[in-house]
């Protein structure tokens, strides 16, 4: 009998030690995900960046970003195009900056609510032609920036909104 309590307090200890570790994690900001729309709200975000850049033939460089600066709301946009890689500031071919909108910001932050938000990382052997996308936001403390659409229609919806506003 005087095992069985013993087992018993072992589980229970082990079970409280891993919700609490869990708990830390979540609260701490460790290195779990976080979801648009739950974990981090619209008034959250400082600064979203989509950049595709790749050293395919011919090469392609394009960049979208969404930011707040001095209580307004901004989006701007860079393309770069020529033969040969890499792709610099002297090949740059269309930029520019246009306020937002309440409506037009919050339908960007429709347009990413559900995505999610992962510890960054860097994976340069990918050789990936998907955007790298970051999510700057206030409640962060450096780490957990690298975001994921939460479906490819949604990706693709973001990239014709943000075609829409270039003008």
């Amino acid at each position: 009998m005087q095992n069985k309590k013993h087992s018993n307090a072992k589980k229970t200890i082990v079970t409280l030690t891993l919700l609490l570790l869990s708990l830390f994690q979540t609260f701490a900001g460790g290195n779990g995900e976080k979801v648009v729309g739950n974990n981090i709200q619209i008034n959250d975000i400082n600064d979203f960046y989509y950049t595709i850049s790749t050293s395919t033939f011919p090469p392609e460089y394009q960049r979208f970003r969404f930011y707040m600066d001095d209580g307004k709301y901004y989006f701007f946009h860079e393309k770069r195009e020529g033969e040969a890689w890499p792709l610099r500031e002297k090949h740059i071919t269309r930029t520019g900056t246009v306020e937002l909108t309440q409506d037009q910001w919050n339908t960007f932050f429709n347009l990413i609510s559900g995505g999610t938000v992962v510890k960054r990382s860097e994976d340069i052997t990918s050789g990936s032609k998907s955007a790298s996308v970051f999510l700057y936001w206030s409640k962060d403390k450096g780490k957990i920036q690298q975001f994921s659409f939460s479906s490819y229609q949604k990706e693709k919806d973001f990239v014709s909104f943000c075609e829409s506003l270039i003008k």
